[in-house]
């Protein structure tokens, strides 16, 4: 076990030390060009803390353990909402610009109708499904850009021109550059050994993937969040955690089903029905709903919000392990 031990230790290091340089460069670019913080949350950032799952989806996927990829999935959104995102809400609770927060949050909510009427209609994800999910991802990025041109337009004139502006957005990119590839080995290697841990002790891959994985993949959002608040840029980390839930279904989903087509797991049942159909993703819903409806209408995040969704998560993960 000491090898394990000492990969999980490395690993932990390179996440802590990843999230610090990604955070600086993230929000760098995000002053340098007076875009919202949140929005460079829900595409640059999101993209970079994204990279774990994508890579353990597809490579379940490929090898056979859809259920994996599938749970994954769906598992990394429900930790993302309502244990990373309620974190930073129960320590933080802060105004949002509902402006900004609408795109992601449409888009987030059109792709999961469409990921839960495949699952509800067919229960299973083929290349046609991947192809739709990548198409929305591709949409996504587009009115994004759109948007993030029109506000960068709209401030330009009253911007100051730094000196030396293209060497400090070159060191910008840099720091988010290797802090993702920080972020993602610390990552794999934490989710590589405790994954085997959890095999060890017989726990089954549906849960694994829904809890363990989805939580060891969702570790660079985790520390994404925490620095951003230690660094007083919490807009950073909601932008994060949103546009990461966007990602897992379109971006990592999209990949690991266009590549190697699976059926939706029927390893665990509530009452004689698929528990994924039952559970898994209402849950998804309505912790999203419960974050994000509250915070377009009221342009700001509650201390309750946060604490209810930490109980929520809770509850989920101690169900998993029953059923």
């Amino acid at each position: 076990m000491l090898i394990p031990v000492l990969l999980f230790a490395v690993g932990l290091v390179f996440l802590i030390k990843g999230g610090d340089w990604f955070v600086d460069g993230s929000t760098g670019i995000a002053r340098r060009f007076g875009l919202p913080e949140l929005l460079i949350g829900a595409t640059v950032v999101s993209i970079g803390t994204t990279l774990p799952e994508v890579m353990v989806s597809t490579t379940s996927a490929l090898s056979g353990h859809g259920e994996i990829a599938y749970g994954n999935a769906i598992g990394s959104v429900i930790c993302n909402t309502a244990l990373i995102a309620a974190i930073t809400v129960a320590v933080k609770p802060g105004r949002v610009d509902p402006k900004s927060l609408r795109l992601p949050v449409v888009f987030f909510f059109t792709a999961a109708a469409i990921y839960a009427g495949i699952a509800y209609t067919t229960g299973y994800f083929s290349q046609i499904s991947g192809f739709i999910l990548l198409a929305m991802f591709a949409a996504y990025m587009a009115a994004t850009v759109w948007q993030m041109k029109a506000d960068s337009g709209s401030k330009a004139h009253s911007r100051p021109k730094p000196q030396a502006e293209e060497n400090s957005v070159l060191k910008d990119v840099a720091l988010i550059v290797v802090g993702a590839a920080l972020i993602a080995a610390g990552a794999s290697l934490l989710v590589d050994n405790g994954t085997l841990i959890a095999q060890a002790l017989g726990v089954p891959e549906s849960v694994i993937a829904l809890t363990f994985v989805a939580l060891g993949t969702s570790l660079p959002e985790l520390v994404t969040a925490i620095t951003s608040l230690l660094k007083g840029h919490g807009a950073l980390s909601l932008g994060n955690v949103i546009g990461a839930n966007l990602f897992n279904l379109v971006l990592v989903s999209g990949v690991s089903v266009t590549l190697a087509p699976f059926s939706i797991p029927q390893s665990s049942t509530i009452a004689g029905h698929n528990a994924s159909l039952v559970l898994d993703i209402p849950v998804m819903f309505a912790v999203m709903a419960f974050l994000t409806l509250p915070a377009l209408k009221r342009g700001r995040l509650s201390r309750f919000q946060g604490v209810v969704l930490l109980a929520v998560y809770a509850a989920f993960c101690a169900v998993q392990f029953t059923i």
